[in-house]
């Protein structure tokens, strides 16, 4: 299952932005994966953090091998050691195992959570131990599949927004006009802006990398 949209989202960004009109002119349509399950959603983005996307699909992999299904009361029952053993380290285990506690035992309900606004959900996902801001916006784009995320965290996005608008830096004022901007199809512009920084435009490289060269060349 990929992101859901199509030609309104398209129209839309492509007539509030000729610079993003341009960028999906030329890479088409993106089919990035979502989970659309909650529970597994929040699992995946905790095993994945500050790791290798090839190491968290390793790991992923082993905790759908060893878990089946993989819910809350496998994962509760687990002890932190057993999920260390997987590949995770015992941080993370012991973040994944709270989570799979409170679902467990009533004290988040994740039917609730995908009810909520945007802001209201992203705080109830943010209060768990080991899920941040970032993380909790990313469970929201890739989990709940919310149309409008477009996160000022993600140091992808604000690479990929120097990539396109010749920005050298993206501060925060700047970064909210964007926003505003691609609002309500936020999650959209983020595919196409995290495609541009991970070099599927060639053409496009970082005014920042450039500005940091420049400087390391003056103090010589």
């Amino acid at each position: 299952m990929y992101f859901p949209y199509g030609e309104e989202e398209i129209a839309y960004l492509r007539g509030r932005d000729k610079a993003l009109a341009r960028v999906i002119d030329a890479l088409g349509h993106i089919h990035r994966p979502v989970d659309p399950d909650l529970f597994s959603s929040v699992i995946h983005h905790i095993v994945g953090q500050q790791i290798s996307t090839r190491a968290q699909a390793t790991i992923w992999q082993r905790l759908q091998n060893r878990f089946n299904p993989l819910d809350a009361p496998a994962l509760a029952a687990a002890e932190e050691e057993e999920l260390q053993a997987l590949g995770m380290t015992f941080r993370k285990a012991g973040y994944i195992r709270d989570f799979a506690c409170k679902v467990q035992r009533g004290e988040l309900d994740l039917a609730r959570v995908s009810s909520l606004p945007d802001g209201e959900a992203i705080e109830a996902l943010a209060s768990l131990k080991g899920v941040g801001i970032w993380t909790a916006e990313m469970i929201l784009l890739f989990g709940l599949q919310r149309p409008d995320i477009l996160s000022y965290g993600d140091l992808a996005i604000q690479r990929g927004l120097r990539m396109v608008y010749r920005h050298r830096e993206i501060p925060r004022e700047r970064f909210e006009r964007y926003r505003r901007r691609f609002s309500p199809y936020g999650s959209v512009a983020s595919l196409y802006l995290w495609a541009v920084a991970g070099g599927a435009l060639p053409q496009l490289t970082d005014p920042a990398l450039r500005g940091a060269k420049r400087a390391a060349i003056a103090r010589t």
